[in-house]
């Protein structure tokens, strides 16, 4: 991976941590999936190759990739995705953390800036706060176990 994306991967998580640190007392939840929202045509193309890592998921809106461990202030990231743009994501960016999912989900489904997402396989929690320019979610099962990678 080249430097500007892993300088760029390692602020989303730094900035999503601390996103997930300011509504949440998870303070020692691990991140296990990133995705770096591209802004542009240029910067989806230079990222996809910068990545050097393997696709596990050719998903619609770009590739996730295993990829050598990243350390971050969150602890190792083996799954990254690099989004193609869209207009409905301006932000740099979104991190995934493990968590106790059924407790948190009791614990902060309710508050401001929690939303659930329900998907084919599993559902995840957002967490938005536009002072941030990133997300952070919590998904069950965690991306690493959905694709055996924990």
């Amino acid at each position: 991976m080249d430097a500007t994306l892993k300088r760029l991967v390692k602020d989303i998580v730094k900035k999503a941590n601390s996103l997930k640190d300011t509504y949440t007392s998870e303070k020692n939840a691990r991140v296990n999936y990133a995705c770096v929202f591209c802004q542009n045509d240029a910067q989806y193309t230079h990222f996809v190759s910068a990545v050097k890592g393997k696709i596990i998921e050719q998903t619609p809106t770009g590739p996730l990739f295993q990829i050598q461990p990243v350390n971050t202030v969150a602890g190792k990231l083996q799954l990254l995705k690099i989004r193609k743009p869209d207009k409905a994501r301006p932000e740099l960016g979104d991190a995934d953390f493990t968590v106790s999912y059924q407790e948190f989900k009791k614990k902060y489904l309710s508050q401001k800036g929690f939303s659930l997402i329900i998907r084919k396989n599993f559902e995840m929690i957002e967490l938005k706060d536009p002072s941030f320019d990133v997300l952070a979610y919590f998904s069950h099962p965690p991306l690493d176990k959905q694709f055996g990678i924990a």
